[in-house]
């Protein structure tokens, strides 16, 4: 997964009190468009010939603000430019596409400040057939259960979708927990490099099958692979896995990309502090305080106090993650070419678990020749597999020794 493709900066001139958006981020199976104001509704369309989905905002004062120029994005990922129009009442952003993608998720946060859209590769004839479904339309979350309508509609119901169902757990039952997610998988091959044409998916599968077999071997965790397979699972599903397992530790494997191959070197991702505010509205609203974080039932709580539980819970829970990831990076300097920068932080769907630590492990550029040699060797992976194996027994015997 390419992390970032553009993060594009839009300021337009506008009469006090107008809406405006301010940001527009791209990434390879991702779009998120930021406002400064709120956003009444939105819609995304797919459109064929050629291909591209649109995707239109509407809300108090839109269609006020003088057309800023959108530069292009870089050249990989399925969107390769962006445009943005007036409608009547809104603002039009097309999203040009060099490659079949659909909207498999999406929605408007509670205050309407911030649309979300998931992408997910497809072929053209599936393209096609969503295409001619229609449009998806999204409301902000404070505004689905407010609205009124003189008309009633009554249609079943029908029974919750199960979960994918739980991979094997390996190791002694006392021990910690550890799942390892692969990055990618089936129908989302991730990068590829362009000379070997080495898939992502393949590779983080590999190494993520070399970690588990350092842990076991360790003794000191038991581990689960949230896919043992080349099968796809949507990001929400990965953590979700973890989560449904009461995992201790949560590591995603996957391999960086860009298109200059000169780039180099292993980092780690943990959830930025920005997005723990905005996630906890959004489970508290969206999971309507049905869930349990880190043992306490927060339907048993007022509003304000799992507001508070939740965001306490998460700034621990990413305060662990942090120490993971220096961990790893102490632990990794002497085993895996490194990025000077070790540890970042971005909002990563992947990392968003409310109660459970978890890292994204960039192991190297897939892009470049040297990384992706390395990646794809299996002293590449045992050096990988050992730096993580350290990681996580000195991150655990920690805990054990604080309690």
């Amino acid at each position: 997964m390419s992390l970032v493709l553009a993060l594009l900066m839009l300021f337009a001139s506008l009469p006090a009190g107008a809406w405006a958006f301010v940001e527009v981020a791209v990434e390879a199976t991702r779009i998120a468009i930021h406002f400064d104001g709120q956003a009444s509704s939105a819609q995304a369309t797919l459109m064929e010939s050629p291909r591209r989905i649109a995707v239109d905002v509407r809300g108090t004062g839109l269609g006020d603000a003088s057309g800023a120029g959108v530069p292009a994005v870089p050249a990989d990922g399925p969107v390769r430019a962006i445009r943005r129009q007036r409608i009547p009442g809104g603002e039009r952003f097309v999203f040009d596409l060099r490659s079949p993608a659909v909207v498999a998720d999406g929605g408007l946060d509670a205050e309407g400040r911030e649309l979300v859209l998931s992408l997910q590769p497809v072929e053209a004839a599936r393209f096609a057939q969503v295409s001619a479904a229609g449009p998806l339309d999204f409301l902000p979350l404070s505004l689905r259960f407010t609205r009124r309508s003189p008309y009633k509609v009554s249609i079943p119901v029908p029974p919750p979708k199960k979960g994918p169902p739980l991979p094997r757990v390996r190791g002694d039952d006392r021990r910690p927990l550890v799942v390892i997610d692969a990055g990618h998988g089936g129908v989302d091959p991730g990068a590829i490099n362009p000379i070997s044409h080495l898939r992502e998916k393949d590779v983080t599968l590999r190494i993520a099958r070399a970690i588990r077999d350092e842990l076991l071997d360790g003794g000191r965790v038991r581990v689960a692979l949230t896919r043992d397979s080349d099968k796809y699972l949507v990001l929400r599903e990965r953590y979700g896995i973890a989560r449904r397992l009461k995992a201790d530790l949560f590591i995603s494997i996957h391999c960086d990309s860009v298109g200059q191959a000169a780039a180099t070197g292993a980092s780690v991702y943990t959830l930025s502090d920005v997005a723990s505010d905005r996630e906890a509205a959004r489970l508290a609203t969206r999971e309507n305080k049905a869930d349990v974080i880190a043992g306490v039932n927060l339907g048993e709580a007022g509003d304000d106090v799992s507001s508070i539980l939740i965001d306490l819970t998460r700034r621990e829970t990413m305060n662990n993650s942090a120490d993971f990831a220096r961990l790893l990076g102490r632990e990794a300097r002497d085993l895996v070419p490194m990025k000077p920068g070790f540890h970042r932080m971005a909002s990563l769907m992947v990392l968003k678990a409310p109660d459970m630590p978890s890292i994204l492990f960039e192991t190297g550029y897939i892009s470049n020749p040297q990384d992706a040699a390395f990646l794809d060797s299996s002293k590449g992976r045992e050096r990988i597999a050992e730096s993580v194996r350290r990681a996580v027994e000195v991150h655990f015997a920690r805990r054990m020794g604080a309690e």
